[in-house]
């Protein structure tokens, strides 16, 4: 699996929240988002604008270990104002993006992840903001598009980070083993978009791969990721699934977590 480029992740989190700030002019910010039913459009914006801040600071400092919300300069919007929140947004994704940049994807910084790098907080925070901008189309009931290699890299993060937290010990990653039963993710929008992923005694794996698999999911490479990451039900008309639907929902409700 090949990353994208430090820079192309560097830019999608600016382009990515200036399509946010979009999102949110004009619309109701007190309105609650259907994919994350605890928060409002404002709880969510403010969520994203302090995640790039929190990763922007680590990668500044060069950080050896977790960074406390306090640390965080302006970690929330320093009133309720759309005005003020619009421009929190702004400034947050500027910083971050000016902080990766400055240290380059190999920088040794402290992460949660299996890769302790600025690189890890360039991707990790373009593709927090791809699902999160979904969130927010979705509460505001307007079109969401991503590009597909977004889109694709989105789906490899994701079972990356299904795959690390079942080896940390994750109580419902652990849950997902099984040999003899496989899943296969399948774009019908853009070739070579494909997963196989292959339940084991041990775990499972995964790879970029055409075959038959206990379950299919077919659809658009966009919603077969917002399916992944529950941002879609598989039983919406905009995707198609084939064999065991139960496998399915078995691998979607035990990688609920994060």
């Amino acid at each position: 699996m090949d990353l994208l480029s430090h820079e192309h992740y560097c830019t999608a989190i600016e382009r990515l929240t200036d399509e946010l700030r979009r999102t949110l002019n004009g619309a109701d910010l007190d309105a609650h988002v259907p994919t994350c039913p605890e928060w409002t459009l404002r709880d969510l914006a403010v969520h994203v604008g302090g995640a790039h801040r929190w990763a922007g600071e680590i990668v500044r400092t060069r950080a050896t270990e977790e960074l406390p919300e306090e640390k965080i300069p302006d970690f929330t919007p320093a009133s309720d104002d759309p005005a003020v929140l619009d421009a929190w947004l702004a400034a947050g994704a500027a910083g971050t993006a000016t902080a990766l940049r400055e240290a380059g994807a190999g920088a040794e910084v402290w992460s949660w992840s299996w890769d302790a790098s600025a690189g890890f907080w360039a991707r990790r925070m373009a593709l927090e903001t791809v699902v999160h901008l979904a969130d927010a189309a979705l509460a505001a009931n307007v079109p969401y598009a991503v590009s597909p290699e977004l889109a694709a890299d989105t789906i490899d993060e994701w079972l990356q980070i299904v795959s690390f937290a079942q080896a940390e010990g994750d109580e419902e990653a652990a849950e997902l083993r099984g040999a003899g039963r496989s899943l296969h993710l399948h774009a019908t929008d853009v070739p070579d978009a494909e997963w196989l992923i292959e339940l084991t005694d041990d775990g499972f794996t995964w790879r970029r791969a055409h075959a038959k698999a206990t379950v299919a999911l077919r659809g658009p490479l966009t919603d077969l990721m917002l399916v992944f990451n529950r941002r879609l039900a598989p039983g919406s008309d905009r995707v198609e699934v084939l064999g065991d639907a139960e496998l399915l929902d078995f691998w979607l409700e035990r990688s609920s977590f994060g």
